[in-house]
């Protein structure tokens, strides 16, 4: 009499196609996804059009001198009349951090915006040579990362007289090195690209490549590294000015306000410490938020799961 044959059944290895019911229930779940990952970036955006509208809108409604000086009422805490207080000589704190928090955006926005330039235009060449240019250029660059930012920032600044630019040009030759190791990094991918070798067997020369196919490629990351390069310029003027070496102790600097403010705070006077430290963080926050959403956005692996 034979045996009985017994067999197991194989677990399936293949994925089953989806039906109607999982496809739509996928789709929604990537749509949830997709929504709760672009609620940050809605935030953050939201927090800097106050503050944007902020910093343009107060010293035209507030008709009123910030470097104006009453001894009389120095070191008001918050109250109706001057909601954020007054600091050691009695200046308006409200008045202050906003034209405070103007030159720190305006600084932040042209450093980054020079350094985001410098250092694209320093990756794309040495990608787009490469070579001995490649390793020439990226010496070059570690050298400059070997210095810490702050002490090249100092060394720059002191070279000059206390002012707006001076703090410009030493976070723009301290902040450009990230940019061109980015930048560098995509055109070295971009290059392994069939498009690319199409343009060179069609007989494109390397500027032409680098202009019209690669430049292009490049330009979403630059961007995003110069957002994110703003916080970082925010925070290098407010410590070059809290060291006394960035804007001029007379005008209105977050870096100032806050170093000014540590003998009040010591007295137990903490508003001079906390606004202008809170007009620091939450721009500088907000600006952050705003880079990550794009970030995400940009991601390879996270464009691979939406087109699925």
């Amino acid at each position: 009499m034979a045996e009985p044959r017994t067999t197991t059944r194989q677990p399936r290895t293949t994925p089953r196609p989806m039906t109607g019911t999982r496809r739509t229930k996928a789709l929604a779940g990537l749509a949830g996804s997709g929504g709760r990952g672009r609620r940050p970036g809605v935030v953050s955006a939201a927090v800097l059009a106050v503050v944007v509208l902020t910093v343009l809108l107060v010293p035209l409604l507030v008709p009123l001198d910030e470097q104006a000086v009453d001894l009389g009422a120095k070191l008001l805490p918050p109250s109706a009349d001057h909601p954020f207080g007054t600091d050691e000589v009695g200046r308006d704190l409200l008045l202050r951090c906003v034209y405070g928090l103007r030159v720190s955006l305006l600084v932040g926005a042209v450093a980054a915006l020079v350094a985001t330039v410098v250092g694209t235009a320093v990756g794309a060449l040495a990608g787009a040579l490469g070579g001995w240019a490649d390793r020439v250029v990226m010496r070059v660059v570690d050298l400059f990362s070997s210095v810490p930012h702050l002490l090249l920032g100092i060394f720059v600044v002191a070279m000059f007289r206390p002012g707006v630019w001076p703090v410009i040009a030493s976070i723009a030759v301290t902040h450009w090195l990230s940019t061109a190791r980015i930048v560098r990094a995509e055109v070295l991918s971009l290059r392994s690209r069939p498009f690319v070798d199409a343009a060179v067997s069609g007989g494109s020369s390397r500027l032409r490549i680098a202009v019209r196919h690669l430049l292009p490629g490049v330009l979403p990351q630059a961007g995003l590294a110069a957002v994110l390069m703003v916080p970082h310029a925010i925070w290098h003027e407010s410590a070059l000015s809290f060291l006394g070496l960035g804007l001029p102790t007379h005008q209105a600097s977050l870096g100032n306000m806050v170093q000014a403010a540590r003998g009040s705070l010591l007295a137990g006077d903490w508003w001079p410490t906390l606004f202008p430290g809170l007009f620091i963080i939450v721009p500088t926050l907000a600006v952050a938020g705003l880079a990550a959403a794009w970030r995400d956005r940009l991601s390879p692996r996270r464009r691979s799961e939406l087109t699925l």
